[in-house]
C-alpha cells in the first residue's frame, strides 16, 4: 500500500512481513565458510525474491528499488550533517562534537534510523533476517564509495564484537555479518581480530548519553600496534557514538592515524538523548 507526502510516494509496511525463500535459504548456509556462504549469495541474487519491506519482487535482491529509495531518502536530501559523527543538525553546531571532541575522525552512514529504514535493523537483529546483512552491506558500500576523498587503499576494517550475552540471545553479531559483507563490496582488508571485548558490560539500551560514555569506558581492547594505520570501525547503529568513540580512542593509542566509523544507521538526536 502507498500514499503520497510531500509529492513523493512512501510505501507503507508491515513491520514483519512473511519470511522470503531467500531468507530461508540464507539462514540454511548462515554457519557455511567464508567462500561457500560467498558462491550462495551469488546465485542467490539471481534467484526472484520477495522485498524484505513491501512484500513485492525484488529481482533476485532484498530490497525492490522503490523501496531502497525510501530507505535512502534522508542521507540523499539536502540535510545539513556534522562532518564527524553524520548527525543531521537542526542548529549550527554538532550538541555532541561540539561539546566533547571525538576520538574518531568521521562517520559514513547509509541511512538514518527512521522509518522505513529502521525496520531492515528491527528485523535482522530480532528476526534472523539474514539477508539484510546483504542489503545492507549493499547500501553502506555505496555510500562508502561515494565519499570524496575516498577512504585510502590500505584502510582496514573491524566489526564491533558483541558481548557473549548479546550472542547467546541472537545467535549471531550483526556488525560481524555487515562487516563479512562489506568485504565482499570494497577494497579494504577485514580484520576481526584487531579489536577484543574484554568484558561483558551492560546493555546500553535506554541509557542516557553520560551513562552510555561510562558503560563504554575501557570495555574494547587493541591487542597489538597498527602504526599509521587507517581503521574502519563496522557497526549497525550509530546512536550517540559512545562504543565508537571508546574504540577509536584504543585504536588511537595503538598507534592507528584515521579513525572512520561506517554504520548501516544513523540515529537521529531527539531519539537518542
Amino acid at each position: 500500500m502507498q500514499h503520497c507526502s510531500g509529492g513523493h510516494t512512501i510505501m507503507a509496511y508491515p513491520s514483519f512481513p512473511r519470511e522470503s525463500t531467500l531468507d530461508r535459504a540464507l539462514a540454511r548456509v548462515s554457519g557455511a565458510g567464508r567462500l561457500v556462504r560467498h558462491g550462495w549469495e551469488r546465485i542467490l541474487d539471481r534467484v526472484p525474491a520477495d522485498c524484505a519491506l513491501c512484500g513485492g519482487a525484488a529481482r533476485g535482491q532484498p530490497l525492490c528499488d522503490a523501496c531502497r529509495i525510501d530507505v535512502t531518502r534522508t542521507m540523499a536530501g539536502s540535510v545539513i550533517r556534522c562532518p564527524l559523527c553524520a548527525l543531521a543538525l537542526t542548529q549550527p553546531t554538532c550538541p555532541d562534537c561540539s561539546a566533547r571532541a571525538p576520538a574518531f575522525d568521521q562517520v559514513i552512514a547509509a541511512f538514518d534510523y527512521a522509518a522505513p529504514a529502521d525496520l531492515l535493523i528491527q528485523q535482522f537483529k530480532q528476526a534472523h533476517r539474514f539477508s539484510h546483512a546483504r542489503v545492507l552491506a549493499d547500501m553502506l558500500a555505496r555510500a562508502v564509495l561515494a565519499r570524496s576523498p575516498a577512504l585510502p587503499q590500505h584502510t582496514i576494517m573491524v566489526p564491533v564484537p558483541a558481548s557473549r550475552v548479546a550472542l547467546r540471545r541472537r545467535g549471531f553479531n550483526p556488525a560481524a555479518e555487515l562487516a563479512r559483507g562489506l568485504a565482499h563490496r570494497l577494497p579494504y582488508a577485514l580484520r576481526p581480530e584487531l579489536l577484543w571485548r574484554v568484558r561483558d558490560g551492560v546493555g546500553q539500551t535506554g541509557q542516557s548519553r553520560a551513562e552510555r560514555m561510562r558503560s563504554v569506558a575501557h570495555l574494547y581492547s587493541c591487542p597489538e600496534r597498527v602504526e599509521n594505520a587507517s581503521v574502519a570501525i563496522v557497526d549497525d547503529v550509530l546512536t550517540t557514538g559512545s562504543t565508537l568513540n571508546s574504540i577509536a580512542r584504543e585504536f588511537k593509542a595503538a598507534g592507528a592515524s584515521y579513525v572512520v566509523g561506517l554504520v548501516a544507521a544513523r540515529t537521529p538526536y531527539s531519539v537518542s538523548k
